[in-house]
């Protein structure tokens, strides 16, 4: 059996367990919310599990601002400050990761996407399969024939592996990092990515389709009549930033570090406290 490292981008998931359970949230006798630790340890161990990875590591953001802000400080700005339960579970996921001799993988200036993809890239010098586990379209552009796109299952729910194939044919593509242009042109809106006014997910697949990138786009736009034609050139420089702002970075500057995610047996000694602390009586 070859190489398989499964990457988890460590906020959306914790994100996307806490509002899974937003509307009856786990809570431990003492009142404390849990239900962002609770799904994100059931994602590892089901990992460990079903699909028995050799290697894993899970990717952070940090609060320091990355070039993305830089160079548009609007990036993000509309999002809501994370809930104070959910910021709570932050340091629980760290100690979490501990007790499994799990490396968590942050850097500033850098988001975990960036981590990923630069790892995912690493491994893929190194013989690795990669799964990238997330529940973030972005990362449909990093998929190639070893690294795929790996969505947990809601609610016990059989998790969506999208490969070549199925990225190609789900934003109608030759190869997945025209999704960068898709997003481009589309925007998107939980980054505020602006792209361009007007332009919704089936237009932007649809000019990809005949144009094939952005830039290519942009130099025939005086041939595309009407009011798109007038958006693509009036938007061209809004166009080409938010190309730039959606495409992840593969140069964050660290090691692969093999070793160090190989998956072990956790630390009973750590995990233990930890689950009967969190009364997370199912998980034993």
């Amino acid at each position: 059996m070859g190489k398989t490292l499964f990457l988890l981008d460590g906020m959306a998931l914790l994100y996307r367990a806490h509002f899974a359970f937003i509307s009856n949230p786990i809570r431990s006798s003492k009142g404390v919310n849990t239900s962002a630790v609770y799904g994100f340890l059931n994602v590892l161990l089901d990992l460990k599990e079903n699909r028995k990875p050799t290697h894993l590591a899970v990717a952070l953001d940090t609060s320091a601002p990355t070039e993305r802000h830089k160079i548009f400080p609007a990036y993000k700005a509309q999002r809501e400050a994370m809930p104070e339960e959910l910021a709570l579970a932050i340091p629980e996921i760290h100690r979490l990761c501990k007790a499994m001799d799990i490396p968590l993988i942050s850097m500033d200036g850098f988001e975990a996407d960036d981590i990923i993809g630069t790892l995912a890239r690493a491994a893929e010098t190194k013989g690795f399969t990669i799964y990238m586990v997330t529940p973030d379209k972005d990362f449909s552009q990093l998929v190639t024939p070893k690294t795929f796109l790996f969505k947990p299952g809601r609610k016990g729910g059989a998790p969506e592996i999208e490969g070549m194939d199925e990225t190609c044919k789900r934003w109608q593509i030759r190869d997945p990092n025209q999704v960068i242009d898709i997003l481009g042109l589309w925007g998107d809106a939980s980054d505020n990515i602006p792209g361009v006014p007007g332009v919704g997910e089936k237009t932007a697949i649809k000019l990809i389709d005949e144009y094939q990138s952005i830039e290519s786009l942009l130099e025939n736009a005086g041939s595309i009549k009407g009011k798109l034609g007038e958006k693509l050139i009036a938007n061209k420089d809004q166009a080409l930033l938010s190309k730039k702002l959606a495409t992840i970075d593969l140069n964050v500057p660290l090691d692969f570090d093999e070793t160090s995610m190989i998956l072990t047996e956790p630390s009973q000694d750590l995990l233990k406290p930890l689950i009967l602390e969190r009364e997370f009586n199912t998980l034993g």
